[in-house]
This record gives C-alpha cells, structure tokens and sequence, in this order.
C-alpha cells in the first residue's frame, strides 16, 4: 500500500501557478515519489481562475483577511473560502497521511505568507494561506508541512516521522493481520 498524500500540484511541475508555470521540486518528487500516491491540489485552479491569471494577494481589511488580485482588486475570498471547507471536507475522505503546502501562496502558504495593510504600505510575513487556513482549522491532527521547509533534513524527518505514525494508526486490513 502506498501512502497517501496531499500536496500543492504546482511542487509536481504541473504548470498552474498564476504565471502558466510550476514549481516542481525534484527533492519531494525524487525522494517520496516511489513509496507514495500524491493527491494534487490546485485551490485557485479549482475555483475557475485561469492559467495564467493575474497575481493574488492577501490584504488585510479590519479584523479580515481578504485574498485579492493584486492589479485589478478583484476579491476572490468567499469563492475560496466556500471552496476550501468542501475540498478538505472531501480530501478527509481520501485517508490521506499527509500534505505538503506551497510556501508564500495566498492559498497554500502555511505560515509567514505577505499580508498587506488595505491602506498601502509594506506587508509583514504573518498571514497564511485561505486553503491552508481552512485545511489546519477542520483537520488539525493530519501531519502538514511547506515544501521549503521540507529541504531541512529536521523538519523532513520528523514529517516523514508524522506521516507514517498516523499511517500505522490506520486499521489494517485483515489480510495483514493474519
């Protein structure tokens, strides 16, 4: 049985980004390609943005956080937002082990994505992804992790680590068992 896990499908070279390109990683594809089923995800893709598209980005409006296109303003937040609570709702069905963001995505980025002040100025890295929010909030316990991150052999460790813990807490099926 091959584990399976979620991953941002831009990291697998499939050409989605907003620019018509990809971001393969050949550590992730090269080092679990052979022992795992991936399950590509493409938030923006699958809500009906086009390939290429202009550029997102996460804008801070009093207490929310919007996702944005940078040159036009147009807001794509509830499309996402409604989007993600049924994909990760249908992913939970998948017994994935695992998932693996794209990192400084308005959509996918786990952690210390840009956020924007509405009025202008300079972001700070304290926002995180729509998907990825929606992800950790309704499936706190699947093992997570940002493909960057994942090029520290520590932190590549303890999520390979993760992921297979929660594999071997699956009920086996029966032909294993006897």
């Amino acid at each position: 049985m091959r584990l399976r896990i979620g991953i941002s499908a831009c990291l697998l070279g499939e050409e989605v980004r907003y620019d018509g390109g990809h971001k393969r990683d050949s550590l992730l594809i090269d080092l679990f390609g052979p022992f795992v089923e991936w399950v590509p995800v493409c938030p923006e893709v699958e809500i009906g943005l086009g390939t290429p598209r202009p550029a997102m980005r996460l804008v801070r409006i009093g207490a929310d956080t919007r996702m944005v296109t940078s040159e036009t303003g147009a807001d794509h937040t509830e499309a996402m937002r409604e989007y993600a609570e049924r994909r990760v709702r249908e992913l939970m069905g998948e017994r994935l082990s695992g998932y693996i963001f794209k990192k400084d995505s308005p959509s996918c980025g786990m952690e210390g994505v840009k956020l924007y002040p509405a009025a202008g100025g300079e972001p700070v890295r304290e926002g995180r992804g729509l998907f990825a929010e929606t992800l950790l909030r309704l499936w706190p316990d699947l093992p997570v992790e940002e493909e960057g991150r994942l090029h520290d052999p520590l932190l590549l460790e303890s999520f390979v680590t993760r992921v297979f813990c929660r594999e071997v807490s699956f009920p086996l099926p029966r032909r294993y068992l006897q």
